[in-house]
């Protein structure tokens, strides 16, 4: 070697993405937990480098849009929270016998119940591994209550927690997902089974990890959905194939800029530490990484408004939809557009254009024979 091990100077620390996150969240700030439902809408927006960034720091996104003065207005209520809680304890109650009567069971006593408490998630994550490959080796019956997986994103971990997993005696697991919007005449609200499919879709994705590990061991590609039955509290249950969810999920996941790439763009001293930060720097902050705007996003992101008030300041034709900034080509702005249609601007044989100030003429006629 032509350098001993304890000359030259010394190298500086490399920053851990872990500490790297933890500066963007501020030291003192406990990550806010990255859950399924997030990262189903996520993956339904891969292209958002600031949600991604946010998520992987666990940033609390409600705070941080209350400070920049647009907060969220969407969310879970108490009541429906407290009677969500309530309908969960009702199916698990008597070691899950309900859960268990939806299954076919009807002696819960032939069923394991595990213990998955552990110390810290790592713990519980490696507890539940472990449930998992001794259920299957065993050959028979057994319910997982609130298990938790785990699945890296964007070069970030995510713990996971579903409802709950059972294992059956050929080794299959399936994700259960319990939801207190009724179930009438054996159908549910079709835009809420889609939600939950999504989001059981990531759980599906988390347990495949561990059955790649696992001799024997399988996961399906259909969830149990349980929920109340017409205007009862009577459970009752619904098989949902997630196979679709499963692959563009899957397929938008991957798409996601790693976590490390997008922190190391930022300008050097930005955080979005709410507590430490005034206004006017965690605005700074958050604009400093690109964000891809969707209405969608009203429904699925805490900084939704945020977004759409500066894509409407920019004039952005992304907040008029997926479809219409497809429909536009290179026209990224809604001046751009108008300009193009009333033949000031483009070119005229870009059928974009050509489009354009054809649906301009029309308009004209058609207002001219009013």
């Amino acid at each position: 070697m032509s350098e001993s091990l304890g000359s030259g100077a010394p190298r500086p620390p490399q920053t851990t993405l872990r500490h790297r996150l933890a500066e963007l969240r501020g030291p003192a700030v406990v990550p806010h937990p990255l859950d399924a439902r997030a990262l189903a809408a996520l993956a339904a927006n891969p292209g958002c480098r600031r949600r991604a960034l946010l998520d992987g720091a666990g940033v609390d996104k409600t705070a941080l849009a209350s400070k920049l003065g647009s907060p969220a207005a969407f969310g879970q209520s108490q009541f429906a929270f407290m009677r969500g809680n309530a309908f969960e304890a009702k199916v698990k109650a008597d070691g899950g016998r309900e859960l268990l009567r939806l299954l076919g069971i009807e002696e819960p006593g032939t069923v394991r119940v595990p213990e998955l408490a552990a110390a810290g998630p790592e713990g519980r994550v490696a507890r539940t591994a472990l449930a998992l490959r001794e259920a299957t080796e065993a050959g028979t019956w057994a319910l997982l209550d609130h298990p938790l997986l785990s699945l890296e994103v964007a070069g970030s971990p995510a713990h996971l927690e579903p409802d709950a997993v059972v294992v059956h005696p050929d080794g299959r697991w399936t994700v259960v997902e319990i939801k207190s919007f009724p179930m009438i005449d054996g159908a549910a609200d079709a835009s809420k089974v889609g939600a939950a499919a999504r989001q059981s879709a990531v759980y599906v994705l988390a347990l495949e990890r561990v059955a790649a590990l696992t001799r024997g061991a399988e996961v399906a590609h259909s969830v149990l959905l349980v929920c109340p039955k017409d205007f009862s509290n009577l459970p009752t249950a619904s098989v949902v194939d997630v196979r679709k969810q499963l692959s563009v999920t899957r397929r938008q996941l991957a798409r996601l800029t790693r976590v490390e790439e997008i922190a190391a763009a930022l300008p050097d001293g930005v955080t979005f530490d709410v507590e430490g930060c005034s206004a006017q720097e965690l605005e700074a902050a958050v604009e400093s990484v690109p964000h891809a705007y969707a209405p969608e996003c009203l429904s699925a992101c805490e900084l939704a408004f945020h977004c759409r008030e500066r894509a409407r300041g920019a004039g952005a034709v992304e907040a008029l939809g997926r479809s219409v900034r497809g429909e536009l080509g290179g026209l990224s702005t809604v001046g751009d557009v108008l300009a193009a249609a009333r033949g000031e601007e483009g070119d005229a044989d870009d059928p974009t254009v050509e489009a354009l100030r054809r649906a301009a003429a029309l308009r004209a006629e058609a207002l001219a024979c009013r």
